[in-house]
């Protein structure tokens, strides 16, 4: 697959938004309701809120960095593919996995029909809910961050993005569920 290398659409009021560097924070804590939200899942055209979720099943959070539709983080893009390519291990274990992007609806819509995107994509352009979780910005978007939630929706693990650690591994994902499935 080829990523292209066009600017259009990176410079945007989002990107000045998020431009000065601000470093992701554990704030909410292990046992803590995770914060609700409700987004557009443009690979499954629905609305999606963490709520409904509650009481029915393990979920795992993962904010990811897409710039515009052609852009992608260097570090996010192969975990993106990394996640979709593990999705039917997420959905054998009971959870669902989220993926959201501070892209909007069609930059979001091309980047689940270019990437054969499989697993949800929700489409958060306003950037809230990458703010309630704390995953912090830099250069123009939010920061990666992934979470695990269990089937009550208390945070069970959370990974912020750092420079050492970009993003929490499908294994390491998956052997959080398998713990929470030993509860």
């Amino acid at each position: 697959m080829t990523v292209s290398t066009d600017f259009e659409g990176l410079i945007s009021p989002r990107f000045f938004r998020h431009f000065l560097p601000i470093p992701g924070q554990r704030r909410l804590l292990v046992g803590q309701f995770a914060p609700d939200f409700a987004l557009r899942d443009v690979t499954h055209q629905r609305t999606v809120r963490l709520s409904n979720y509650r009481g029915k099943q393990p979920l795992v959070v993962a904010f990811t960095r897409i710039f515009t539709e052609k852009q992608y983080c260097p570090f996010c893009f192969p975990h993106i593919l990394a996640l979709n390519d593990a999705y039917e291990q997420f959905l054998a274990r009971g959870a669902e996995l989220l993926m959201i992007t501070s892209t909007d609806l069609r930059q979001s819509q091309i980047v689940a029909r270019d990437l054969g995107l499989r697993l949800p994509l929700l489409s958060d352009e306003s950037c809230q809910s990458f703010h309630h979780y704390y995953t912090g910005q830099a250069l123009g978007a939010p920061l990666p961050a992934q979470f695990v939630l269990d089937p009550q929706g208390r945070l069970r693990y959370s990974h912020i993005f750092s420079f050492l650690e970009h993003n929490a591994s499908p294994e390491k994902l998956l052997a959080v569920l398998d713990a929470i499935k030993q509860d």
